[in-house]
């Protein structure tokens, strides 16, 4: 079968594999679409130790499809069956699960292999992170279902209410899933961003005012937020989509007095960034970093999209052929496109 191949930072390709068959617990999925994230291109460029320790490797992690094989001992799921999985599933069993931290499991199951024509799913998540789908849900809105968990989560974290004025930092895939739920849950939501398409994007998400950014030095990008906060205080909750230092300082000098960043989005490992320390302490700031995902966010991420709350196709750029994986993320890296979705 065709699937793609990860060799090293920038060697990626589409390839003739074996296909394997699922073992006991597991399940073999033909997959009807898979999508394109951050982590993908960011893995692309420089390699992930955590989610590649051996190389090469299978590739590609949000997927949606239907159960082509069962392994030994699954009774949850029949071949026919429409389904979506997440990326990983906690152990249950370290410090972390034992403290209600599963996002910060030692012991995380990955799965990889998405990019393909048929990919197994772990029987951990099988277990605990593998869900049916509707008929009316297409594949392609299935399968942003890992980021979006790990927005849930972020919402979970952030103390968002009914009335609060929230400032979205960026507008990718991950920045509009804020915007969408933090609209949900009724809140005023003000979107920053450098791309117009990104910012109108946004206003169909629910964002009620949108910032473009592009060309404005620091200070003025930190005035024009608070142009738009009530009394020009700031956001009650700021949130970072993009993963850069900068855009994390940018997201603490948004806020109120005792308001709260949620610190979302990945960034270089080792990179530091600075936050005013007397803000800090005087102005009671909150900060929360925040990773990953655990069963209930799938879960009620599952739920989202099934419903049509948060519309999944709404994230995806275009759909293309599974042998455009590496054009597409070149153009996600040149700003072309969001997230696109492929199908093998």
């Amino acid at each position: 079968m065709k699937a793609a191949i990860f060799r090293g930072p920038g060697q990626l390709a589409i390839e003739d594999v074996e296909r394997t068959a699922p073992g006991p617990g597991e399940i073999a999925v033909t997959v009807k679409a898979a999508a394109t994230c951050g982590t993908d291109l960011k893995s692309y460029r420089r390699g992930h130790p955590k989610l590649f320790p051996e190389l090469p490797a299978r590739f590609g992690h949000e997927f949606a499809g239907i159960v082509s094989e069962v392994g030994e001992g699954v009774t949850k799921f029949a071949v026919g069956q429409r389904v979506v999985a997440a990326n990983t599933a906690p152990c249950g069993r370290c410090w972390a699960c034992s403290l209600n931290r599963e996002s910060l499991c030692e012991n995380l199951e990955f799965l990889n292999g998405a990019f393909a024509e048929e990919v197994v799913i772990p029987r951990a998540i099988v277990e605990r992170n593998t869900y049916r789908i509707p008929d009316e849900l297409p594949f392609e809105a299935a399968a942003p279902l890992e980021p979006l968990a790990t927005v849930v989560h972020g919402m979970d974290e952030s103390g968002i209410k009914l009335g609060d004025t929230v400032v979205v930092h960026g507008a990718g895939p991950i920045g509009l899933m804020f915007v969408r739920l933090a609209t949900l849950r009724g809140a005023h939501v003000v979107s920053v961003d450098q791309a117009p398409f990104r910012l109108d994007q946004a206003l169909v998400a629910g964002a009620e005012r949108t910032i473009n950014i592009a060309g404005l030095d620091p200070a003025q990008v930190d005035e024009a937020i608070r142009e738009v906060t009530p009394g020009k205080r700031g956001a009650d909750v700021s949130i970072e989509a993009v993963g850069l230092p900068v855009v994390w300082e940018q997201a603490v000098r948004a806020l109120r007095p005792g308001g709260t960043a949620v610190l979302f989005g990945g960034t270089p490992k080792g990179a530091p960034f600075s936050v005013d320390s007397s803000a800090m302490h005087y102005e009671e700031y909150t900060l929360k970093g925040v990773f990953h995902h655990a069963p209930k966010y799938v879960a009620i991420a599952v739920d989202l999209l099934s419903s049509g709350k948060v519309d999944g196709m709404s994230l995806i750029s275009e759909v293309r052929p599974l042998g455009a994986l590496v054009e597409s993320l070149e153009d996600m890296a040149a700003g072309r496109g969001s997230k696109y979705a492929l199908v093998p």
